[in-house]
């Protein structure tokens, strides 16, 4: 697809509510990956005709997709608090105070996207020492394994896809990482514990879904950060979140998407 980076911002967004699972954006393209048998085109025709935005579709295997992925993957830093790479790169020399090593494969969440930098910079400020931690919509794990590296005391995550969860499994060995706990669920329904700080990078309306769910997760006193929010959802979304019993607390905007951090009263 040919476009610019606003548009590409915005494409990701309602491109992954029709079920395509990683992206890659380049100078004046955007390049989305959805498994063949969700492959709608007559959707992606009507979902693209608004923004005059013109597509060509290739059918390749996942490990051709893997292979895209490893050439195009380079180190991304935030500020000197986390590095993110993959086991072929060097280690960063400065060391920052975490270092991730990252095999993104079909999963979203290498640190690159705004989406998840600012996660990762809204954590930078928060305690997570003995804290018990959830992270909804985990992708890679990149979340969960900096939240054990700063010091969690538990770490749960699910994801509803099965390559992301089979591809944090392998970043957490990568890692070296003993207390997170992976798996597969599209739902909150059956998870019954409480915890201080729950992670959510997903999308508006997933989150929106799921305010009620995620404020029943949490402690009072507990720590919301969200994220894959466009500044046009931003009242929606605090509305919301108020609604169900939090305070917004901050927000970080960066490329035309926002993270949110709230508490749970």
């Amino acid at each position: 697809m040919r476009t610019g980076a606003e548009q590409s911002d915005l494409l990701v967004a309602q491109l992954s509510l029709l079920g395509y699972e990683g992206f890659e954006e380049q100078t004046d393209a955007l390049v989305a990956y959805i498994p063949e048998a969700d492959f709608d085109e007559a959707l992606l025709k009507e979902t693209l005709a608004p923004h005059g935005v013109s597509y060509t579709k290739e059918t390749i295997l996942p490990e051709n997709w893997n292979a895209v992925w490893e050439s195009n993957f380079e180190p991304v830093q935030v500020d000197d608090f986390c590095g993110i790479r993959a086991d072929f790169h060097r280690p960063f020399d400065p060391q920052p105070a975490y270092e991730i090593v990252i095999t993104p494969k079909m999963s979203f969440g290498t640190g690159h996207h705004a989406t998840t930098s600012s996660m990762i910079k809204l954590m930078e400020s928060l305690v997570f020492s003995g804290k018990r931690i959830f992270d909804f919509g985990t992708g890679t794990g990149i979340l969960a394994i900096l939240a054990e590296m700063m010091g969690a005391a538990v770490v749960d995550a699910i994801d509803y896809d099965e390559w992301a969860v089979n591809n944090t499994i392998e970043n957490i060995a990568a890692n070296n990482m003993k207390k997170i706990k992976i798996w597969q669920a599209d739902n909150l329904d059956a998870i019954t514990e409480k915890y201080d700080i729950l992670l959510a990078n997903i999308n508006c309306n997933i989150l929106l879904q799921f305010m009620g769910d995620m404020r029943r997760l949490l402690q009072p006193g507990g720590i919301l950060l969200l994220s894959g929010i466009l500044p046009s959802d931003e009242v929606q979304i605090t509305e919301s979140a108020v609604s169900q019993g939090f305070v917004k607390e901050k927000k970080i905007e960066k490329n035309n998407w926002l993270a949110m951090q709230f508490v749970a009263v």
